[in-house]
């Protein structure tokens, strides 16, 4: 047996067993997710590649991520990758996890994306550089002296006009669309999905930890919408162009929204791993929530969209400070996935 090979389908089930006596939640899916980390093979790939037996850097690979997960690691930090929606994002530790609870808040900030109003021009890329004829760039060496080139015949009837080159097209790099402002982006999960899913919009994403602003930059320009989605450090909108203040059609954002007093009583998995600072919303959870809210009637135009996730028992209270404040057409509150109060959507007078 010490010198059976380790297989894919051994070292899936050795994998299996081993988190499921540590606790693990979902042994199977999680063995799976690390098996397909280590060794490229998709969910499917992995049953039918059974007898494959794995490299000594895999086995080196696999042994420390499930080292790392069995002591609680969360799988995205392990792994360094995670799906959402239809992208998928690179993850480390402090900076928080997208959640599938999320996925409904980008899905209200795209109604108020394809409910927008104010449009901007498309953005345009240089015109590029007209392509020189290849004879003209000769050098002078072996090339005939001038006076002795033969003289082409002009065969062009006389008074026929010459139609002009036609002028090179600038690349549209972004469609015409609206703006959107993100503030706390993260590892840039929403802003990304937005602009991925709604082309031409143009995403202003601001967080205050360096390390979220350099992650969700490096996700932007994995997926190659660096002319769609600026991201930028600073406190929710410090950093953003004064000029843009009053254009963004949609204002979204995961802030910290859980109660100090709650923040204990989380999943170690969650506490002992994830920043803080991006989960501890103060004393009711609504500290910073209340910030966006002050920001939201300078930064949304006229009829523009707050679409805010929060904590499921204090998104009422958030929805009753947006109806106290005036302004706001309507203000409701809407269920994640699990049917539980989670995501607020205002919109402005228009």
């Amino acid at each position: 047996m010490a010198n059976e090979a380790w297989t894919v389908k051994r070292i899936l089930e050795w994998t299996r067993g081993y988190l499921e006596r540590k606790g693990e939640e979902h042994p199977r899916l999680s063995a799976e997710w690390l098996i397909s980390d280590v060794t490229g093979l998709s969910r499917v790939q992995i049953y039918m590649n059974f007898d494959k037996p794995l490299t000594s850097s895999e086995l080196d690979a696999m042994h420390d991520a499930v080292v790392r997960r069995g002591r609680g690691e969360p799988l995205q930090y392990v792994t360094g990758e995670m799906p959402f929606r239809h992208i998928v994002l690179h993850c480390e530790r402090g900076v928080l996890i997208p959640r599938p609870e999320t996925e409904v808040l980008v899905d209200a900030a795209l109604e108020g994306v394809d409910a927008a109003t104010l449009t901007f021009p498309a953005i345009l890329g240089e015109v590029p550089e007209p392509v020189q004829d290849k004879a003209a760039d000769e050098n002078a060496e072996g090339a005939l002296p001038q006076d002795d080139l033969p003289v082409e015949k002009d065969d062009t009837p006389v008074g026929e006009d010459v139609e002009p080159a036609v002028p090179a097209e600038p690349p549209v790099l972004v469609e015409p669309g609206c703006r959107v402002l993100e503030i706390g982006t993260g590892t840039g999960c929403i802003a990304l999905s937005i602009a991925s899913e709604r082309p031409g919009t143009r995403v202003v994403a601001t967080d205050l930890s360096p390390q979220a602003v350099a992650l969700a930059t490096r996700n932007r320009d994995a997926l190659g919408l660096e002319h769609a989605v600026s991201v930028v450090e600073g406190d929710l909108a410090s950093a953003v162009d004064p000029e843009l203040m009053g254009t963004f059609s949609v204002l979204v954002s995961n802030p910290p929204y859980i109660p100090s007093a709650v923040v204990p009583t989380l999943p170690q998995e969650v506490i002992g791993y994830e920043p803080g600072l991006a989960l501890d919303g103060g004393e009711d959870g609504l500290d910073v929530f209340r910030r966006i809210l002050e920001l939201a009637p300078r930064a949304l135009a006229p009829g523009g969209m707050l679409c805010c996730e929060l904590f499921e028992d204090n998104v009422g209270t958030a929805a009753e400070l947006v109806r106290a404040q005036g302004g706001w057409a309507s203000a409701e509150v809407r269920e994640d996935l699990t049917h539980r109060p989670r995501v607020l959507v205002a919109v402005r007078e228009g």
